[in-house]
């Protein structure tokens, strides 16, 4: 059973998604808490609006965070976004050393965080987070459902 916290924070990265969708990028979002639980970076996909492919909503947040703290090391920090990292999000989790990370939604076809491949618990690795999957899921799945819907029909 998540955390309370856990929802609410979700709810903030389902707000984020929504402003992603304004731009015509798939709507996804992120935030990152500190060890006290309060926001210090957002971040919704920008990909197309800057025509980045590294413009994935948890890189966007942990940059914020990274800025907000002064350091690359998030040590303390929890990331919540609402769909299953990828494989270069999940490589960056592990690399900012992030305590926890939260998702909502599986992704089946380039989940890289147990649905492909599992990168943040790879014990190869020197640092991997506690991680919380399913996090308001349905709502997380039914914000992507709907923009897909729609891009097949426009």
């Amino acid at each position: 059973m998540p955390l309370i916290v856990d929802d609410v924070a979700m709810r903030a990265a389902l707000h984020e998604a929504a402003r992603a969708e304004q731009s015509g990028d798939v709507p996804i979002g992120a935030v990152v808490l500190d060890a006290a639980g309060s926001v210090i970076g957002r971040g919704h996909n920008i990909r197309e609006r800057d025509g980045d492919p590294t413009g994935h909503a948890e890189l966007v947040a942990l940059r914020g965070a990274a800025q907000a703290t002064g350091e690359w090391r998030l040590d303390g920090c929890t990331l919540v976004v609402t769909l299953e990292p990828c494989t270069m999000c999940a490589g960056a989790v592990v690399l900012s050393r992030l305590d926890r990370l939260v998702f909502g939604a599986y992704d089946a076809k380039a989940g890289a965080v147990g649905s492909l491949w599992d990168v943040v618990r790879d014990r190869r690795l020197n640092h991997r987070p506690e991680v919380v999957g399913g996090v308001l899921a349905e709502e997380c799945s039914a914000l992507l459902d709907d923009f897909f819907a729609h891009q097949r029909l426009g």
